[in-house]
């Protein structure tokens, strides 16, 4: 057995406000998922590598040269930040709120504002992603499926830094064990546990960039990329969640083993199937017709 590192959650505090490792995490997400879509941008200028079928996509209003266009891309990159900030956060938090403690929140609604006490779920967070960039792709009539090819492949350093998050804040550990490396975690009694956190920071985090970041440069049709994210993710959190403790307030919810976190990643398996397909259809599209024509 391993002793827990009992790391404080808070790394500063001043008054009433505190900085906190949690927090930190997603910050630096963010920062880097920002920073990673901008090498892609300077790699691939509209996308060049990810939709070589839409020869819409690399020419902007007016005919704009290449080097306006990538101007023009950064400046939506900033524009989507804000969405996808706001889309992550509000999306997360109202997932955990519908998915693991609905009943709970309705007595106790002012809660729901509360995320400093913990509640964010990932497929909420992807699902208020998804809404929040597809609302700004409309409304600047960008290509929704190639940004978030873009975004996707950079997803896998949130979710680790995120599990790392929860690992330093003693959450969502695993299950009774008696492997070498189990730990006793401060909230989970005096049972040696699985730090599942720390496997998950591994598979989603880890072995999900390896798979996705160099996929980046291939010509694939816009929209497979996050179709493959769905279904990787969906494989290791499948995987995960027989090493994780399932949700006090829930327990298993069907067979008794099945885990809201596998009946979630099972419908997001299924989505990511349904876009492979449809991605592959949309770009076969343009090319039908030109032979017809």
């Amino acid at each position: 057995m391993i002793a827990f590192p009992r790391i404080d959650p808070v790394i500063v505090q001043v008054g009433p406000l505190a900085v906190r490792w949690y927090g930190l995490m997603y910050l630096l997400g963010f920062a880097a998922a920002y920073f990673l879509v901008r090498k892609q941008i300077a790699e691939f200028p509209s996308g060049a590598a990810a939709a070589p079928h839409d020869s819409s996509s690399a020419v902007l209003k007016g005919g704009e040269s290449g080097n306006t266009a990538q101007i023009t891309e950064y400046q939506h990159l900033d524009g989507l930040m804000f969405y996808l900030v706001i889309g992550v956060i509000a999306g997360g938090r109202l997932g955990y709120v519908l998915f693991y403690n609905l009943s709970w929140f309705l007595e106790h609604p002012l809660e729901i504002f509360a995320t400093w006490h913990g509640g964010m779920s990932f497929h909420g967070g992807t699902l208020g992603a998804l809404v929040a960039g597809y609302i700004y792709c409309r409304k600047f009539h960008l290509d929704f499926l190639l940004w978030a090819d873009r975004f996707i492949v950079t997803a896998p350093v949130g979710l680790g830094l995120g599990r790392l998050g929860n690992f330093i804040n003693g959450e969502l550990y695993g299950r009774a064990a008696d492997v070498p490396w189990a730990m006793v975690f401060p909230h989970g009694g005096n049972i040696p546990r699985h730090p599942s956190q720390l496997y998950e920071a591994a598979l989603e985090g880890v072995l999900l960039f390896l798979i996705l970041w160099p996929l980046r440069k291939k010509s694939w049709p816009s929209g497979r990329k996050t179709a493959l994210f769905f279904m990787c993710y969906s494989v290791c959190r499948v995987i995960v969640e027989f090493f994780r403790e399932p949700d006090a307030q829930l327990g298993f919810i069907f067979s008794g083993w099945i885990t809201m976190g596998q009946l979630l990643s099972v419908c997001f398996m299924v989505a990511g199937i349904v876009l492979w397909v449809m991605a592959g259809r949309i770009e076969s599209k343009p090319r039908n017709l030109a032979q017809r024509q």
